[in-house]
């Protein structure tokens, strides 16, 4: 299903507006105007209005989620399969850890599809997995993911599905990278960073979303992966990322560095270039530097 509306910037339309009594207006209000989803137009059907509860959540695959050889990249597919699975008319839920397993480069595929598996949901802790597949042939498995979250409190009763229209993205091959629309920039101590906090980028508990998150630190590691490599292209095969605490203020900043040995040409066909590594970390700059999240990739060199 397509609900999608025209928008030049993450930021349409304007949700602005003071708070009220009710929580569920509020989530609302904070729900539409988050740009991870709608702009990536992924589907949450147990939030969204106009979809079954059983429903699978689903996600294009455009040219602005893959790399520069049409493999896909690691946070479009994070964004698909958030962990855990512990929606906000449950929980006031905080995502822990989240963990992705490429099997799949996604080539020729147009849509994904998330099969959930919830694993446990008790009082406090919340832990799934999921497989992200090919909307249109379930046995072609594009990656395998799994996390694990806290409640941050129980939801109130009531919850009401939301109207949340889709931002309509035409997919062409010249169209801004997500790292572009997202405000991620190189500053002048050659650093990257996502901007101050700003609503579109705001989780509903007021906090930068994990889709900025994982947009900036798989920009950064595809980079640091890239520019040490030396082929043709790099395919990310592994991707991880630990929340360690809100993000509040900003700007915020990523630290990438490379591990885990060098790159070497395969001798046959069938041997693979080594696998390096890249660690990423994420400051808070306005939170006195505060260390809000860690990341790492597995990368494989590719010749054309």
């Amino acid at each position: 299903m397509n609900r999608t509306q025209e928008a030049s910037d993450p930021e349409s339309p304007d949700h602005n507006g003071p708070p009220n009594n009710d929580p569920w207006a509020n989530f609302s209000r904070s729900w539409i105007g988050l740009a991870s989803y709608r702009y990536l137009n992924k589907t949450t059907p147990v939030l969204d209005a106009g979809f079954e509860d059983d429903e699978l959540e689903s996600m294009p695959l455009r040219h602005d989620m893959r790399n520069s050889h049409g493999g896909v990249l690691a946070a479009p597919l994070a964004i698909c399969a958030p962990e855990p699975y512990w929606t906000d008319d449950q929980v006031v839920p905080a995502p822990v850890t989240a963990s992705i397993q490429i099997l799949d480069d996604a080539r020729g595929i147009r849509r994904l599809a998330v099969l959930r598996d919830v694993i446990s949901l008790g009082r406090r802790m919340g832990f799934s997995r999921s497989r992200i597949v090919d909307a249109d042939n379930h046995n072609r498995v594009v990656a395998i993911s799994s996390g694990s979250g806290v409640s941050l409190g129980d939801a109130p009763a009531g919850y009401t599905k939301t109207e949340n229209t889709l931002i309509d993205v035409v997919d062409s091959p010249t169209m801004a990278r997500l790292h572009e629309v997202f405000g991620v920039e190189k500053g002048s101590d050659n650093q990257w960073r996502l901007p101050p906090l700003r609503q579109d980028q705001s989780a509903p508990h007021s906090a930068l979303h994990i889709g900025p998150m994982h947009i900036l630190a798989d920009h950064v590691a595809h980079l640091v992966a890239g520019n040490s490599a030396s082929f043709d292209a790099v395919q990310v095969t592994a991707w991880s990322m630990m929340f360690v605490r809100p993000g509040l203020i900003g700007p915020f900043r990523a630290k990438p560095v490379m591990v885990g040995g060098s790159w070497h040409s395969p001798k046959t066909p069938q041997e693979q270039a080594k696998t390096v590594g890249v660690e990423v970390t994420i400051h808070d700059e306005g939170s006195h530097d505060a260390i809000i999240a860690v990341a790492s990739g597995s990368f494989i060199g590719l010749q054309h």
